[in-house]
Order: C-alpha cells, then sequence, then structure tokens
C-alpha cells in the first residue's frame, strides 16, 4: 500500500547503484510473498548480508560503476494500541542477521495480527512486547523506532506518542540504542534533548519507491558485515555521520492545517492557542514545535562527540530548480541519466566531485545549484500538516 510498483529487488538494486548506496534494506520482512520473492532474488554475501541473483541484474544497472549492493533483512511495524489511557501509534524498524529469523518473527506477529494486506502491518502490539518477541526471537536483532518526532506515527510524536522512551519500552529501554532523526528534524534539533545523549542518531530514507532512497543515509566506515552494521547502529563504531533533509523540507515540521492552507511557526501557533484561525479546528502540532514542548537544552546546543551531517537535496530536485522544469519531465531525468554517466553516481555529485567538472559536463546553472546547496545558501519554506516544504536554490 502507498508504495510504487517498482519497488522489486531489481528496482532496489538499480536505484542503490545509481545513488551510490551500498548496503540498503530490504523493506517489509514480514509480508510472505515480498519475502518469499526476496529469497527467490536474493543471495548471501557477506556474514547476514545479500546480494541480487546475477540473473535479476537489470542491464541499466551493469552500465554502472560501482560495485553490488547489499541487502539487509528489514521490515517496519505499525503498532497502535492503548497505554496509560491514551491511543498510541507508533512505527518501528526491525533489522535482522537473516531469512530464518525473518520467518521466526513473521510467524509470532501472524498470530497477532493480519500480516498479509500490508507490508507494514497495523498490529495492536504494545511497542514493548514488539521488542520482546524480536529479543527472543533474534538476539543480534535490532529495533529503531522509526522517524520518533512524526506527530501521528512517531515515538515522540504530538497526536499518539510519548514523552519518554521508559514509557514506551518500559524495563527493556536498555535494548533500544539507536532512534530515527526523520525527515522533519535533524541532529541539531535533536541534541537539544538530554534524554537522547546515549542513542545513535540515524536516518533513512523512508522511501516508498526506489528514486526515493537516499533521501537521507547514514556514513558508515565499518567491515561489511550483519555484524559491522550491529557494531555502527548500537554502539556507533564506525558511524561517521548522516546525511539529511533540510527538516523545513520535511512533512511536518512546522504546525499547521493543510486543509485551510495554514502554516505557522511554533511562536505563531502558541498566540492562537493551537486552534486553526480559519476554522477553528486543532493544528497539527509540528516536529519543531514538539522538540521545543520536550527540549531540556537550548536552541544551538552541540551535543559532546555529536557526529557531523551534512544536508542535501536530491539530485532531480537540484536539476528541476536550475532549468525551470518539473522533476518528472524529460528534459530533469535526460539530464540526471546523463550526469550519472558523464560524473558517476547521485552522492559523488552532491558532495564531492569539483564544481568545475560539473560545469564543464552539465551546465554553469547546475553547477552553481550544486555549490549553493554545499553552501547552505537555501532557502527554506516549511512543510507542514502532511504537505512537503520547499528548498529553493535561486
Amino acid at each position: 500500500m502507498a508504495t510504487s510498483k517498482l519497488g522489486t529487488p531489481e528496482y532496489l538494486d538499480l536505484w542503490a547503484r545509481k545513488k551510490g548506496i551500498s548496503l540498503v534494506g530490504t523493506g517489509d520482512f514480514t509480508h510472505p510473498a515480498w519475502r518469499e520473492e526476496l529469497k527467490e532474488k536474493l543471495v548471501p554475501a557477506e556474514s547476514g548480508l545479500y546480494r541480487l541473483r546475477d540473473e535479476y541484474v537489470l542491464e541499466e544497472a551493469k552500465m554502472l560503476p560501482g560495485g553490488a549492493p547489499r541487502f539487509v533483512i528489514t521490515g517496519e511495524i505499525s503498532s497502535i494500541y492503548k497505554k496509560n489511557g491514551k491511543c498510541r501509534k507508533v512505527h518501528n524498524v526491525l533489522l535482522l542477521s537473516g531469512f530464518e529469523e525473518a520467518d521466526k518473527i513473521a510467524g509470532r506477529l501472524e498470530k497477532i495480527g493480519n500480516i498479509h494486506s500490508d507490508g507494514r502491518p497495523i498490529l495492536g502490539l504494545d511497542c514493548h512486547d514488539l521488542l520482546e518477541i524480536l529479543l527472543e526471537n533474534c538476539a543480534d536483532g535490532m529495533l529503531v523506532p522509526a522517524h520518533i518526532w512524526t506527530p501521528h506515527f512517531g515515538l515522540f510524536g504530538a497526536a499518539s506518542g510519548f514523552d519518554t522512551m521508559e514509557e514506551c519500552f518500559e524495563d527493556l529501554t536498555s535494548y533500544v540504542h539507536a532512534v530515527e532523526t526523520g525527515l522533519s528534524s535533524d541532529p541539531p534539533m535533536n541534541w537539544r534533548l538530554s534524554a537522547l545523549d546515549g542513542l545513535q542518531l540515524i536516518s533513512n530514507s523512508d522511501a516508498h519507491s526506489p528514486s526515493k532512497l537516499g533521501r537521507e543515509a547514514n556514513l558508515l566506515d565499518i567491515e561489511l558485515s550483519y555484524q559491522g552494521l550491529y557494531g555502527a547502529v548500537q554502539y556507533g563504531k564506525g558511524l561517521l555521520g548522516t546525511l539529511e533533509f533540510f527538516p523545513e523540507e520535511g512533512k511536518y515540521h512546522y504546525d499547521g492545517h493543510r486543509k485551510c492552507h495554514i502554516c505557522l511557526s511554533p511562536e505563531e501557533a502558541e498566540k492562537y492557542h493551537g486552534i486553526c484561525p480559519v476554522c477553528g479546528k486543532k493544528l497539527t502540532m509540528g516536529v519543531n514545535h514538539r522538540i521545543m514542548d520536550l527540549a531540556d537544552r537550548e536552541n544551538g546546543f552541540v551535543r559532546k562527540n555529536a557526529r557531523p551531517f551534512e544536508s542535501i537535496v536530491p539530485l532531480p530536485e537540484v536539476i528541476s530548480a536550475c532549468v525551470g522544469k518539473a522533476v518528472t519531465t524529460k528534459t530533469v531525468t535526460g539530464e540526471y541519466e546523463k550526469m550519472l554517466q558523464k560524473l558517476g553516481n547521485e552522492f559523488d555529485i552532491l558532495r564531492e566531485i569539483p564544481i568545475a567538472d560539473i560545469e564543464k559536463e552539465s551546465s554553469h546553472m547546475i553547477a552553481s545549484g550544486i555549490r549553493k546547496l554545499r553552501n547552505r545558501e537555501v532557502i527554506c519554506k516549511p512543510g507542514f500538516d502532511g504537505e512537503y516544504g520547499k528548498i529553493c536554490l535561486f
């Protein structure tokens, strides 16, 4: 549901190569049909990791530089349940070391609710109990609360989340070592909470289609294995930093009411007491406001041993802004493919390739746009109430 028909192992492999991603999550291991397709099309690579079988690699992928990306088994669970007198809605990501563990956990979850109707199953399962099932069936499995600030489905979400990790996971809290900061927040926003100091802040793409892979990503210097990934996610070993959305571009950065086209900063929303000034209904509290409410540090605080991060915009959006055409037009897609062929993968183009080389192989305007992006010379129009924000280069 709500995902692209191109979300197959073949196209995940292709787009990981285009982006410059060497390790990608399978997504949705709980769904029986998807798990069987993964078993058919993936073969074991390094310990706990997989790669696409040679016969399934697309011809277009073979033409791209770089080796075959590795897959790690992942899934996302939507827990909707009552706790302490309030309805809770929380998404969690699970990472596993193999298909045997995936079969076991899916078998347990199938006894609790329907895992056939959607890749991200909706279960009336307490997050504490989900973590308990994971630990019982996969000793080296990892649970990472997903996009923790999203108002409706995040651990700390204003609409249906918790105020503390302990209230959610109780006696098992110590087994949670990392959280996803989500598209609508960046590391400095999360540094404001001392409660997160002992946790790894990671960033994943939350992709509903292969072309959206790498919207956010983790920079890793690890042994290429599940054990290497485990050390990075759980303990920060080899986790060098993250690639981030500009948080303003996320769908829930500011407060607002989409139906009435109302977008407000936390300070403005306070003046209206959280009520839409047009229709009188309750505003959706954004991530910025929620962090402000729970933070015990001032804006601008830098966490000890904070890891570096870079804010990026997908290359097609950069090209679109520079040529004045929509992202989906042939002009933009043609230029994107040409740049990949001439210059290398998307991350390298956005982050590392000299501006002079980009100008030589593309155009002065696109080179200028990438230079502005690297220098954070952008104009941000915040997203709100499910509406993506806009990052303007010109």
